[in-house]
């Protein structure tokens, strides 16, 4: 069965290339993102974990640990990280699992059948402190994710778990954000003192509250 949004992130054990790990000891309380790659040695993904590597401290600040996973072995993965090294100018400092036995790659569904039987397509999954999916993205192998919209999306994600908004459209940190139907414009203008502008009785902004 397919993950959804709201769904417990199935825990598991693996190896890694930086050793043995529990999924959910790895997470501990902080917020996770786990991202497939079709297989090593291959550009689009070089330059995938590359710009990760390069992000790793965004990440970080946000207490995000990051956990990449391919299908290959982990003899292949030690020598594949020199050449992101090498080839990107950065330091792959998060662990990339050897899921040689598919399992998860199984567990996320993470192989779409009707793009490739053995090789997993580029998914992302944001997962929670209470171990929730948060979010989920799919991109063919073809394409190569970007890198900063999940960086805006953890920065939503984060917000919105803590404070009555939503983001709107291509909404970026520091800017204003949008109280949610649930909370009545009396109450919005008690609850928010930086100011509620009102464009429409569903349509309401209030500069970012964490800022």
């Amino acid at each position: 069965m397919s993950l959804r949004l709201g769904d417990i992130a199935p825990n598991f054990q693996a190896k890694t290339t930086a050793g043995d790990i529990d999924f959910y000891e790895f997470l501990g309380n902080g917020w996770g993102i786990l991202f497939s790659h079709p297989a090593d040695y291959t550009p689009v993904c070089t330059t995938e974990l590359g710009k990760t590597a390069l992000l790793q401290d965004e990440f970080a600040k946000r207490n995000v640990k990051v956990l990449a996973v391919s299908v290959d072995g982990l003899d292949k993965h030690v020598g594949w990280v020199k050449d992101i090294n090498e080839t990107q100018n950065v330091t792959v400092g998060f662990p990339i699992i050897a899921d040689e036995d598919r399992n998860v790659a199984t567990l996320y569904d993470m192989i779409h059948p009707n793009a490739s039987e053995t090789f997993t397509v580029r998914s992302l999954f944001v997962i929670g402190p209470d171990k929730k999916v948060k979010l989920m993205i799919t991109y063919p192998a073809s394409t190569g994710r970007n890198f900063y919209e999940v960086l805006r999306v953890v920065d939503s994600l984060q917000l919105t778990a803590n404070y009555s908004v939503a983001t709107p459209a291509d909404w970026k940190e520091g800017e204003d954000v949008i109280v949610v139907p649930a909370v009545s414009t009396d109450d919005a203008i008690k609850k928010f003192p930086k100011g509620v502008k009102v464009v429409k009785p569903y349509l309401r902004y209030t500069p970012q509250p964490n800022k």
